[in-house]
């Protein structure tokens, strides 16, 4: 017999709709990506990406961060300051174009704007290698001459840049001093292990000892599945300890490798890998001398039976 009184629609078959305040932090965070960001400071703003410890993706941070500042419609110079060991020209696809470099400058061989090579794909953004590939630096170079550098910059025919990015060697030696002395930020990129903390740390502090107080981290190559099985450290882990702002964290992607080989940087892929994105947060938030909040990973709910209404 047909009844006719349907039966009541079980519970979970409303679908549970988000808390007011929920709702609207989560429209806010979408339209904020949706309109060019307010450039903060006085520029150009001359920002290091340094780490101390080498292969945790410096020059990939550069690259990215360079590209995606350039896409927002900057006008960006990145310096490759590795002496003998560049690589940024590589990420960048343009290692066929550098003809001369910042040492035939200073000799006198070439003027700045032939040292300068623009890229084809965004013509705001330019690339200047300190010198070739296994070679030498003259006894001269050092601080001094990277400061003239950044003040040819300035007052260049072509106007000054929004960002000057220098790409930092790893280690603490006379490199890393000459790569930081006309910065007046810096942005520390850092792995979730135990080394890379540890150098992230003297980094930092040689940082501030030479009057860069503006330092922001980026937490890069972390994997979401080796936090909640413990097996690496937390985004809030690393925070803590170093007690840095967090401008950017950036997921492990196997398609980091395969950008690099192509010379194609990650923000430029479409469609866009994950971590693509993050870099474009992270110069989203250059931009505006903004930082991110790091949360604590929540466990995944367990399954509750019929009896655990009662306790069970």
């Amino acid at each position: 017999m047909i009844s006719l009184h349907p039966k009541p629609l079980p519970f979970h078959f409303f679908p549970k709709q988000p808390k007011p305040k929920t709702l609207t932090l989560r429209v806010q965070s979408l339209l904020q990506y949706n309109r060019k960001p307010q450039l903060a400071g006085d520029t150009p703003r001359v920002v290091v990406i340094t780490s101390g410890k080498g292969g945790v993706g410096k020059t990939t941070t550069t690259a990215n961060i360079g590209l995606s500042l350039a896409r927002l419609g900057f006008s960006v110079v990145a310096i490759d300051a590795d002496v003998g060991l560049r690589n940024l020209d590589l990420l960048l696809g343009l290692e066929n174009r550098v003809n001369y470099t910042v040492v035939e400058v200073l000799n006198g061989d070439c003027r700045l704007d032939q040292a300068l090579v623009r890229d084809k794909r965004w013509s705001n953004f330019e690339l200047l290698c300190i010198s070739k590939p296994r070679s030498k630096l003259p006894l001269g170079f050092g601080g001094k001459a990277l400061i003239w550098l950044v003040d040819a910059l300035k007052n260049r025919e072509e106007g000054k840049p929004d960002f000057i990015l220098i790409d930092c060697p790893a280690g603490i030696d006379a490199g890393f001093i000459t790569a930081i002395t006309p910065a007046n930020e810096a942005v520390l990129v850092t792995t979730p292990d135990i080394t890379s903390l540890r150098d992230a740390d003297r980094v930092t502090g040689l940082l501030e000892c030479d009057g860069i107080r503006d330092i922001k981290m980026i937490v890069n190559r972390v994997r979401t599945d080796m936090i909640k099985g413990e097996d690496m450290m937390s985004v809030l882990d690393v925070q803590e300890m170093l007690g840095l702002p967090l401008l950017g964290v950036i997921p492990d992607d196997p398609e980091v490798i395969r950008s690099t080989n192509r010379g194609y940087p990650l923000v430029l892929n479409k469609p866009p890998a994950l971590a693509g994105l993050a870099f474009e947060q992270a110069a989203w938030r250059l931009v505006e001398q903004d930082s991110m909040k790091a949360v604590m990973m929540e466990e995944e709910p367990k399954k509750r039976g019929f009896f655990s209404f009662f306790g069970g």
